[in-house]
C-alpha cells in the first residue's frame, strides 16, 4: 500500500511558476514509476509527466514538454514536478499517482488526493 499526498499548488499569473511536491509512504516506493496527471473541470484526467523508479527516464506530454520538469528523490519518497511559463490552460487538479510505466503509457496504481493549480491570465 501507498499513499501519496500532494503539496505546491496555488494561483499564480500566467508565466510563473510552481514547484509540486508529492511525499509518498511506504518503504516500496523506490520500485514504483511515478506520475503526474491533471484534471480540469468537465474534462478527463490526462497523463502530464512520469518518471521511472530510478530516475533515469522522464516522459512528459506533448503539451507541457520544454516548459515542465519532473524530478524524485528516493531517500525523501517524494517526486517533484517543476512547472515554468505556466499558462491559463496548465489550470487544473494536479494529481500524483505511482505505478508503472511501460509499453508507452503510464498505468496506475495509487493515486494522490490532488493539489490546485490557477494560473490567471
Amino acid at each position: 500500500q501507498v499513499q501519496l499526498v500532494e503539496s505546491g499548488g496555488g494561483l499564480v499569473q500566467a508565466g510563473g511558476s510552481l514547484r509540486l511536491s508529492c511525499a509518498a509512504s511506504g518503504r516500496t516506493f523506490r520500485s514504483y514509476a511515478m506520475g503526474w496527471f491533471r484534471q480540469a473541470p468537465g474534462k478527463e484526467r490526462d497523463f502530464v509527466a512520469a518518471i521511472s523508479w530510478s530516475g533515469g527516464s522522464t516522459y512528459y506530454s506533448d503539451s507541457v514538454k520544454g516548459r515542465f520538469t519532473i524530478s524524485r528523490d528516493n531517500a525523501k519518497n517524494t517526486v517533484y514536478l517543476q512547472m515554468n511559463s505556466l499558462k491559463p490552460e496548465d489550470t487544473a487538479l494536479y494529481y500524483c499517482s505511482a505505478g508503472d510505466y511501460g509499453l508507452g503509457s503510464f498505468i496506475p496504481d495509487y493515486w494522490g488526493q490532488g493539489t490546485q493549480v490557477t494560473v490567471s491570465s
